[in-house]
């Protein structure tokens, strides 16, 4: 992932990407699904290379996931953000029981608001400098669908 601008919009891509950090990223994500932690999906037309990737981190205790996606700029604008989202929603209500989805966004990505609404999330809030991101504290924007939410 050699895209500074796709790196910037992400809470824990780094820039410039390492060697070796896709592999590493592979191998925590293959550990964290066989500990019940995460679940992800790399994002790819059929024959395709990957172009971008949809993850949720559980919080069994509370019912509810968080969703995270990144594409790459060219598979940006024609709706595969937005369908990915809808499918991993619907597989954290559907097959895993879960009563919320979370989503947070950088309030600079107002795109990435515009996917989650489509998808069908309400939008609960800015939250001011949540969290530091190159080290700059960075507000994030809300969003959430619960299990009986329209879809």
């Amino acid at each position: 992932m050699q895209d500074a601008e796709v790196a910037r919009n992400t809470l824990s891509i780094p820039w410039p990407y390492p060697e070796g950090a896709a592999a590493a990223f592979i191998a925590a994500e293959r550990e964290a699904w066989r500990a019940g932690k995460r679940a992800t999906w790399g994002l790819a037309e059929q024959d395709a290379p990957l172009f971008g990737v949809i993850g949720l981190r559980f919080r069994p205790a509370h019912q509810l996931a968080e969703i995270g996606y990144w594409l790459a700029r060219e598979a940006w604008g024609r709706g595969h953000a937005t369908a990915a989202v809808r499918l991993a929603v619907a597989w954290a209500f559907d097959a895993m029981g879960l009563h919320r989805v979370e989503a947070h966004h950088f309030v600079e990505n107002p795109a990435s608001g515009r996917v989650l609404a489509k998808a069908g999330f309400s939008m609960e809030g800015r939250r001011r400098g949540a969290v530091w991101r190159d080290g700059v504290p960075r507000d994030l924007v809300s969003y959430a669908i619960l299990r009986d939410d329209p879809r």
